[in-house]
């Protein structure tokens, strides 16, 4: 039941639809659930007497706490690899009796996992059976419209490059499956085993320049520019190295106007999914904290990459990006 009340009445647990569009207010989502005091106080700031909400949709309070504050995720200290992927994940992503946000969580925390055991030992059979993780992941997003909507909202926001890689990986695969709606002609598990791994080649940079708290020197963004090669030969000496995968991994950061690297590549000469992985990877890295910047809000990053970016991107692509928040 879908009904209006005074923005005095709204409570927390409750979801809400909000009018406007994505361009007029500061959430991630036109429609999402109230999950803390200050989004009521957020509300009130934007000019709203009064707010739709979706009974059906809305949680009690206990519950919206219970899945809206996740464990800190810490993979473990110790792993077996013939576990890499957890038995959790696998079976919950095919359980159609857990509710969607609890999906989500459970999926994002597993990916985390997944990934920072990859980048911790890149060997054949690891990364033969991250790809396998990665694929369910892909199931999840593809045929499950609601979670993956969910994994939106939950994303962490540090510069851990396996959080970055699963953040890249879920935020492309969205885009692709609005993209290729309809057609069968791209392997959505290849692409997303290159979206989660595109920048596996950091695993050979020296992580002082990773970490850098400012901005690199000369030489040291000659060092970091080299990475989409690094990942080319890991993933060539291990047996990985599928179309999708390596070229999501030498395009996604040259830009549409021809101002990116490593081959300066411009327009058409960018290839569809090195476009995806581009604009996923710079809203990530706009939307994350660290040590020498103030994270920005979706709303801001999107913001920006419209106002001030937009000639680094697919005009339609970033439109059809944007949409994924509304």
């Amino acid at each position: 039941m879908i009904y209006f009340i005074d923005l005095e009445d709204l409570k927390v647990g409750m979801y809400v639809i909000l009018p406007r569009s994505w361009f007029r207010h500061p959430f991630l989502k036109n429609r999402f659930l109230i999950t803390s005091e200050g989004q009521i106080e957020t509300l009130s700031g934007i000019g709203l007497r009064e707010i739709e909400v979706d009974s059906a949709k809305s949680q009690l309070v206990e519950e919206v706490e219970s899945i809206s504050h996740p464990a800190i995720l810490h993979p473990p200290q110790k792993w077996e690899p013939e576990k890499l992927i957890s038995d959790d994940l696998r079976e919950v992503v095919y359980d159609t009796t857990v509710e969607p946000q609890e999906k989500a969580q459970v999926v994002y925390h597993h990916s985390i996992q997944l990934m920072q055991k990859v980048w911790d030992s890149p060997t054949r059979e690891n990364i033969k059976d991250g790809k396998k993780g990665i694929s369910h992941v892909v199931d999840l997003i593809l045929h499950d419209d609601e979670t993956s909507l969910c994994m939106l909202n939950i994303v962490s926001h540090d510069f851990y490059t396996y959080t970055h890689s699963v953040n890249v990986g879920v935020l492309s695969v969205m885009l692709s499956k609005e993209l290729f709606r309809g057609t069968d002609d791209h392997d959505l598990h290849e692409l997303g085993a290159g979206f989660f791994l595109h920048d596996l080649g950091k695993l050979k940079i020296d992580p002082n320049i990773i970490n850098k708290p400012g901005r690199l020197d000369n030489r040291e963004q000659e060092i970091m520019r080299s990475h989409p090669y690094q990942g080319f030969k890991v993933l060539r000496e291990t047996d990985h190295l599928s179309d999708e995968v390596k070229t999501i991994i030498f395009q996604h950061h040259e830009r549409e106007d021809g101002t990116g690297y490593p081959r300066r590549l411009k327009g058409d000469e960018i290839h569809v999914y090195g476009r995806i992985c581009c604009i996923a990877d710079v809203f990530d890295a706009l939307t994350a904290e660290r040590s020498y910047k103030r994270k920005l809000s979706p709303f801001q990053a999107l913001k920006i990459m419209k106002e001030e970016m937009l000639g680094h991107f697919h005009e339609d692509m970033f439109k059809t990006f944007v949409l994924l928040f509304n």
